[in-house]
């Protein structure tokens, strides 16, 4: 009997993929969201605010959409491999320089700079992932590339776990965030061994068109950017407040983490069975449930639903909103990523903001996550709204 020859470029796509899915892990999951479960160790050791600790979270936010935004150019066509594993080392960098510093100027700048860092590493790394997926007509694959944010959370949990267990103080968490992520550099270098197929597309896109569907679309998408990032940023905190364990608080982040990494491939069969709209606006509804639990819910049961909650959608709404976008401006794909970036970016940086006054105000997350909870309530109605109607 004959067997079928493998060739070696069958398994290129998903070399990519796992690429990708690393330095997701690295730039989002640790660069970005690492600072969630370290959070309650600094605002004990330093005696940082809710405010102050929202403040350092919405500079991280504006780091992300001005990163975002300078990613969606077509400035580093042909270095685009380059600009990806430079922008990866710079996040290992940063965030072990969080533990070497204690004043509230150090990590405005540093969780700024993470933030860019984190925003060019998912801009390139996407656009060389998805060419190789692409080319190789394995498009199914991009489900695994995003789960690197899930996988970041779950493995940073663990190591918090470990260091929780040895009595470790949160400057430990920054340092080995920080060995972690270069050894995930490591493996993406070797991975993915070139750049985009045919190189990003540096030619002058059209303008957005004027259709009303795709302004919903974008102005929701600003909506849940300010509804996850309350819980997404506090969760942990919250979590202390109520007077349980570090490992406890690390077990609930990593349920988040544990949530994520399969959630854009379980969502994306809805999308493909019902429509876009109608899985983004579901995975908002869910997401608010998820977000009220956490403070309504009494005892250990509230933080672990919005945790796991809060990890079964971001990620999807995060992509199930560009693929809407992209399908109602097919034409403007690096423009409709940057409008729809800042839409998000500015209510990412607000919602820590306002948490932060709420929180201080009252002394608890209460009000806060109801607020957030009753955003994207409102993210998923204008989804709904901007959906085409069947006559």
């Amino acid at each position: 009997m004959n067997t079928p020859s493998i060739s070696p470029a069958n398994f290129v796509p998903l070399r990519f993929a796992f690429a990708g899915m690393i330095a997701l892990a690295v730039a989002m999951g640790i660069g970005r969201f690492v600072y969630t479960p370290i959070l309650p160790g600094m605002m004990e050791g330093l005696g940082l605010s809710a405010s102050d600790a929202g403040l350092i979270a919405s500079a991280n936010y504006l780091g992300y959409l001005v990163g975002a935004l300078m990613g969606a150019g077509g400035w580093a066509h042909g270095r685009e491999r380059q600009v990806a594993l430079a922008s990866l080392a710079a996040s290992s960098a940063l965030a072990a320089a969080m533990g070497l510093f204690s004043g509230l100027l150090p990590f405005l700048v540093i969780r700024f700079l993470a933030g860019a860092a984190s925003a060019m590493t998912m801009v390139f790394m996407t656009s060389i992932v998805f060419s190789h997926l692409a080319t190789g007509r394995r498009n199914e694959l991009q489900a695994l590339h995003f789960g690197g944010t899930g996988l970041g959370i779950a493995v940073s949990s663990l190591l918090m776990m470990g260091l929780a267990s040895r009595h470790a103080d949160w400057t430990a968490g920054w340092y080995w965030s920080g060995a972690l992520s270069l050894a995930g550099l490591g493996l993406v270098a070797l991975l993915a061994n070139e750049g985009p197929v045919n190189g990003a597309n540096s030619g002058r896109e059209p303008r957005l068109p004027r259709d009303p569907a795709l302004w919903k679309i974008i102005f929701s998408y600003g909506l849940f950017g300010f509804g996850y990032v309350i819980t997404a940023t506090f969760l942990v905190a919250i979590v202390r407040q109520n007077g349980e364990t570090r490992v406890f608080e690390a077990l609930v982040w990593l349920g988040t983490g544990v949530a994520a990494v399969p959630s854009l491939f379980l969502w994306q069969k809805l999308a493909d069975r019902s429509s876009i709209y109608a899985a983004y606006a579901l995975s908002c509804l869910v997401e608010a449930v998820g977000v009220a639990a956490s403070v309504m819910i009494s005892g250990r049961a509230g933080p672990i639903i919005g945790g796991i909650l809060l990890g079964a959608t971001f990620m999807v709404q995060t992509a199930l909103g560009i693929q809407a976008a992209r399908q109602l401006a097919p034409l403007a794909t690096r423009r409709v990523f940057a409008i729809m970036t800042a839409s998000f970016g500015v209510g990412q940086i607000v919602g820590p903001l306002v948490a932060g006054v709420l929180v201080e105000g009252s002394g608890n997350y209460v009000s806060a996550s109801l607020l957030a909870a009753g955003v994207l309530v409102l993210a998923a109605a204008t989804a709904w709204w901007a959906a085409p109607k069947t006559p």
